[in-house]
């Protein structure tokens, strides 16, 4: 495994990193902008209701779980501007070696394959870097936006878990995906050295089915 903290990704225009203190008001204001747009699929809590921390809090946790290599919270970052932010956490070693992903994008920037790119940078990451043999994304059946994120990743759906998170003040349903390394790479199926994996092999793929969008932002 090889874990390096701070880290960025990058492809062309896209750069995943993570959040830094000066964001606070760019990241303020995009959830504020985009409250409605998330609602619908942000976590909450069963008791406290919907409990947003306050950046800074969020900024410290996230880095004290990366440092440690259980997370990795990185800003969604276009054209040199703040646009959402992925992670995959918790990230789980020993005979599981699996990270599960989450992401959210400014409404302004959704349908235009931000996200998958997004996506396949951090699993290729995930794979070749940090031996994760293991990816996996829930997704609210309703959430038709997120399943074609799914969809265009060649994630393989592995069915539903009834009453998984509770989302947007109720216990909700998610569909499983999930995609394993061998499935990138099948003759290397069982390594963990990043020489094994090729890389970037779920982005080529993306990139080669899915041009990305080019319009300026």
């Amino acid at each position: 495994m090889v874990h390096t903290w701070p880290l960025t990704l990058r492809d062309r225009e896209l750069v995943l990193r993570p959040l830094q203190r000066r964001d606070r008001a760019a990241y303020d204001a995009l959830r504020r902008r985009n409250a409605a747009w998330l609602r619908p699929w942000d976590a909450t809590d069963p008791e406290h209701g919907r409990v947003q921390p306050p950046f800074a809090t969020l900024r410290r946790w996230g880095e004290r779980q990366a440092r440690a290599g259980t997370m990795l919270p990185l800003g969604i970052v276009v054209d040199g501007r703040l646009r959402g932010q992925i992670t995959a956490a918790p990230i789980l070693y020993g005979p599981q070696r699996c990270a599960t992903l989450g992401y959210w994008i400014d409404r302004e920037s959704a349908g235009r394959g931000i996200v998958p790119r997004a996506a396949a940078l951090v699993i290729d990451h995930l794979f070749a870097e940090m031996g994760i043999h293991r990816v996996e994304v829930t997704v609210r059946p309703e959430n038709a936006a997120s399943l074609r994120v799914v969809e265009k990743l060649h994630l393989r759906g592995e069915g539903l878990r009834r009453s998984a998170i509770h989302v947007d003040g109720a216990w909700r349903d998610h569909l499983v995906f999930a995609i394993t390394a061998e499935e990138i790479r099948p003759a290397h199926a069982g390594r963990t050295d990043r020489r094994d994996h090729g890389g970037r092999g779920v982005l080529d793929r993306l990139l080669t089915e899915y041009p990305p969008d080019t319009r300026p932002t």
